[in-house]
């Protein structure tokens, strides 16, 4: 099991840390095997885009590799959310998410000495990467698509207001670790939605290896406790987000839900 408190983001990249994390959420998530066809596509990238070429002409290079030639991309056919998250399956199926083939294309650049980092924008996430003339460009991790600025006003207008402004606090690098937690968060929602509930359960122990005592995290594990019929520790968890959160206003919901859990637990006996 990895040691969430001590990881050193220097050192281990953070594909190479979703790929050990998800090996801990499921049995049978093969660690050596994704990351050997990781490295494969590495080597293919090597061999590929020369060294001696110009930064902007290996993310040129890199991303007509990755989206024309490998064909990674996003699928309306997947008919499971969770398969556009796990990287072993995103890795053979060439079909993710934006984080998903984000942090891939991530992990790939850094071995050809291109740096480019994730910024978690409102409606997904985005790659930035900085040219030698000190000029940003934002890509698509999607499709390769270089976005440039109008097209993120739109995004942002159309996610969150249409008064809301395009500010630099948008684009800022997300850090390793938020990236990580964004993550476990959509790959718990989606196992959620498709009943993975055990799952979703493993998902939810490693957010709270991250942010142990978080409120947030703890209603949520008791609430997929109590869809276990575990009735005696999701009621705990439950009444600990009322007691830490007592302005919420889902707190009068999870109060509903304490009742309607407290009447199962006295038909289960």
């Amino acid at each position: 099991m990895i040691d969430l408190y001590n990881i050193d983001f220097s050192q281990i990249s953070l594909c190479e840390i979703m790929i050990k994390i998800m090996a801990d959420i499921r049995d049978d998530f093969s660690e050596e095997k994704t990351m050997n066809i990781c490295k494969e596509k590495i080597q293919e990238a090597l061999l590929f885009i020369p060294n001696k070429l110009t930064e902007k002409k290996k993310i040129e290079k890199l991303l007509f590799l990755f989206y024309k030639i490998w064909k990674f991309g996003s699928s309306v056919a997947v008919y499971k959310l969770s398969d556009m998250i796990w990287l072993d399956k995103v890795i053979l199926s060439n079909q993710g998410s934006s984080f998903s083939l984000g942090i891939i294309l991530i992990y790939i650049a850094s071995h050809l000495n291109i740096l480019i980092t994730p910024i978690i924008f409102p409606t997904q996430l985005i790659l930035k990467f900085k040219n030698p003339e000190k000029k940003f460009f934002y890509i698509d991790p999607i499709n390769g698509d270089i976005i440039n600025k109008h097209t993120l006003k739109i995004w942002l207008k159309g996610n969150i207001s249409p008064s809301a402004e395009l500010t630099n606090n948008y684009l800022q690098d997300s850090q390793p670790l938020t990236v990580t937690q964004k993550i476990l968060d959509i790959l718990k929602v989606a196992l959620l939605e498709e009943k993975s509930i055990e799952l979703a359960l493993n998902v939810s122990n490693i957010l709270l290896r991250l942010k142990p005592k978080d409120p947030y995290e703890i209603r949520d594990r008791g609430l997929i406790f109590s869809q276990l019929n575990c009735y005696h520790i999701a009621i705990s968890d439950l009444l600990y987000f009322i007691e830490k959160c007592p302005e919420d206003p889902i707190s009068d919901i999870i109060k509903m839900q304490i009742h309607s859990i407290e009447q199962k637990k006295i038909t289960f006996h």
